[in-house]
């Protein structure tokens, strides 16, 4: 006799990510890191830590995206043009860290925990899907508020030098594209166990997010040398910022795995994962 289905399974792939990462989502949100920069409250170390734990992930993603673009799998999510971060990210980076800035930007514990994890599922059946689906959209739909509090908070051009990862020029509605983006991966084929293997990368995307904000806060407290006026007393705006390559210490080993990461999803809100206001 066959078993019913609960009415509760979603049976699009979209929302049954959704549905099941309703958990992970408020530990992000309810991260201090996202809490403060949502405040306004963000110094330039601080920031500079974000956007460069940022360009790796999105390099390592990037990588994987188009060693896989044919990939049946994956396909129908892929689009460069619109979404792809790695060359805005280079911009920024040349910015914030000058013309040396590959040899100057941070690589913390949590950001090659992050990048091992996207290069592992890169060779994986379909679980390159949830992390690009919970990073793009994300970004998408927390971008342009990200943007807007940088800018305030460090005092940057309006002409948007330092901020130009969450500016999207080639898609004209972050609403239509996300509509299209949802409808494309409802699309994707696969086997109930691999959905299931999809479902649970979502959630682990969403924790990788929540290590990473949370070491952030970690490095933030360490040196109060470079505290903000703007920040919060007890806010600390310090980070010792390595050539890349040279491992920094694990400041998370004996944090439990669901209080890890950023959010990049709510903010950043969205700055990692916003996949509730996609």
């Amino acid at each position: 006799m066959e078993r019913p289905q609960p009415d509760s399974m979603p049976q699009d792939l979209s929302e049954a990510l959704k549905e099941a990462t309703k958990e992970v989502h408020v530990q992000a949100e309810n991260a201090a890191f996202m809490n403060y920069f949502q405040k306004g409250q963000v110094t330039r170390k601080g920031f500079k830590l974000v956007m460069a734990s940022l360009y790796h992930i999105y390099v390592a993603l990037e990588e994987e995206i188009e060693r896989n673009k044919e990939n049946p799998v994956y396909a129908p999510l892929y689009f460069p043009e619109e979404l792809h971060r790695r060359a805005a990210l280079e911009r920024d980076m040349a910015f914030w860290y000058g013309p040396r800035w590959e040899d100057a930007i941070p690589y913390t514990q949590a950001t090659r925990r992050y990048v091992r994890r996207l290069h592992e599922v890169g060779r994986g059946r379909g679980l390159r899907g949830p992390h690009a689906y919970t990073r793009y959209l994300g970004d998408l739909s927390g971008g342009q508020v990200l943007k807007k509090i940088a800018q305030k908070a460090l005092d940057l051009p309006s002409s948007g030098e330092g901020v130009d990862f969450f500016t999207f020029p080639n898609v004209a509605s972050a609403t239509k594209f996300k509509q299209l983006y949802r409808s494309r991966m409802n699309t994707l084929e696969m086997t109930p166990e691999v959905r299931q293997r999809v479902i649970e990368e979502a959630k682990a995307a969403f924790l990788l997010n929540i290590q990473l904000f949370e070491e952030l806060q970690e490095l933030l407290g360490q040196d109060a040398e470079d505290q903000s006026p703007s920040q919060a007393p007890g806010l600390h705006a310090a980070l010792t910022e390595t050539p890349r390559g040279k491992p920094q210490p694990n400041l998370l080993s004996q944090a439990p795995l669901l209080r890890w990461v950023l959010t990049l999803s709510f903010v950043v809100a969205t700055v990692a994962v916003g996949l509730y206001v996609m």
